[in-house]
Order: structure tokens, then C-alpha cells, then sequence
């Protein structure tokens, strides 16, 4: 197999495949928001930034190619992702104490990954609507990221519920219905999308706290892992169902 190098390791890789899948598939974590193994690559967070030869790139979209020599840990990238997760913070409305997805929340995992400790920039309070409508999902796009995993996972559903729409500081996620409302769409609670939200933007109604603080996903474990746990496994499965095809 051809590899490249990641901060000096040796990473095999099947032609095709990006620097990110060949880390994750080698038990490497390379932190990410808006990436998930089953869907096509956003692009959006940054938070997968590395340098590819000097140049910065993003792992999830980047291809692996025989001799590169990635960086991931240096100290100005690691400053890079530390200065992205903050302004995630403090671009929505992320206050964790008393969020009903702390301890399950992809963001404030990340935060603890990379020793984030304040928010260094100023609160942008964001005043985007909150869809209650929905018998059994809630939206609050206050703490929507933009990653656009719910728009990738309702598009391969086949129901095409969500969107984001508009540019720079008025991005911000629509529904596909008549009315615009998450009640007038065909969201189910069992649907993916309703359960890819790496944040607190997309909650299932009355199973917020079935799981108390203390015996959450990232309470007692990474979201490194996490990810190399749960992520990993379907980075192969995706790249074998492609041969197979």
C-alpha cells in the first residue's frame, strides 16, 4: 500500500481515499466537526486543518497521495483549532451548564480536546428562531454551527428537510416546508437527521436527560476515543462497500 507520513508516522492509505479517512483508519484522530464517515465531506468547520507539504489544508477533503508529509500537532495549528472553537462558542448560543446536550455534545468535547479555557473573542448572541413546532424534535438554530451533517443525512434519507441558506453572518438553516416549520415537514424522530446534530441544535423532545450528567458519551472519555471508536469502523466499511461496487 502507499503511505505518507503524519507528523513522522507512516499512514497506509487506498488510492482514493482522503488524508482523513487514511488517519481515522489507521487509529490516528484528526479533530473534525462537519465530518462524518458516511456522508460526502463539507469542508466548513476547519478544525481538520493540517499542512499537506507547507500548505494548509483540510484533511476531510484533501487526497492522500504517496510521500506527503502532513503536520497535524504543531503548535501554530493547534493554536489554529483552539481560535476555531472559540469563535464556534461564541458565534451561536453555547452555554453549557445548562444545555440538555452537555456531556453528548460533539463541541463541548472539543473544547476540552483542545484546552480551550474561555472564549477570548466576544459573544456575538445571536437571536435566530426556534422551531417548536414538531411533535417530537425541537430546532434551535441559536445553537445551529452550520456543519451541514443534518442536510447531508435528511438528502441521502431521500426527504431533503434541511438547508442552510444565506451567506457570512446571516447563514442560517431553513426547512423545506410550506410554512418553513419543522411541524409541517416529513422529519421523523427515528430519521438520522434528526440525530446528527454534533451540538444542541436538533434534540429529540423528552430525552434530554434519560441519561444523567456523570454517565454521559464524553463525561469519563474523549472525543478522540469517541471518534476512533465509533467513526473509524465505518471509514473502512465505506471504502470496502466501494470495491465491492
Amino acid at each position: 500500500m502507499p503511505i505518507f507520513t503524519l507528523d513522522g508516522q507512516n499512514i497506509p492509505f487506498e488510492p482514493g481515499q482522503t488524508i482523513m479517512e487514511a488517519a481515522m483508519a489507521a487509529g490516528v484522530y484528526i479533530p473534525h466537526l462537519c465530518w462524518y464517515p458516511e456522508y460526502e465531506p463539507h469542508g466548513s468547520c476547519k478544525l481538520c486543518s493540517v499542512k499537506v507539504n507547507g500548505r494548509l489544508c483540510s484533511a476531510c477533503t484533501f487526497p492522500a497521495a504517496e510521500g506527503q508529509e502532513v503536520v497535524l500537532n504543531s503548535e501554530e495549528l493547534q493554536q489554529l483549532r483552539l481560535r476555531l472553537t472559540q469563535m464556534l462558542f461564541v458565534e451561536g448560543n453555547h452555554f453549557c451548564p445548562y444545555c440538555e446536550k452537555s456531556g453528548q455534545c460533539e463541541l463541548q468535547a472539543l473544547g476540552y480536546y483542545v484546552g480551550m479555557t474561555d472564549n477570548h473573542f466576544p459573544h456575538f448572541f445571536p437571536k435566530r428562531e426556534i422551531d417548536a413546532s414538531h411533535p417530537d424534535v425541537l430546532l434551535d438554530r441559536d445553537r445551529c454551527i452550520f456543519c451541514g451533517l443534518c442536510v447531508r443525512a435528511s438528502r441521502d434519507e431521500g426527504k431533503h428537510v434541511f438547508e442552510l441558506a444565506g451567506r457570512g453572518i446571516e447563514t442560517h438553516l431553513i426547512v423545506n416546508s410550506a410554512t418553513g416549520k419543522l411541524g409541517d415537514s416529513e422529519l421523523g424522530a427515528s430519521d438520522r437527521a434528526a440525530h446528527i446534530c454534533p451540538v444542541g441544535a436538533i434534540v429529540v423532545k423528552e430525552t434530554a436527560f434519560r441519561v444523567p450528567i456523570g454517565r454521559r458519551k464524553y463525561d469519563h472519555r474523549t472525543i478522540a476515543e469517541m471518534s476512533l471508536e465509533e467513526e473509524a469502523p465505518l471509514v473502512r466499511r465505506r471504502h470496502d462497500a466501494k470495491e465491492e461496487g
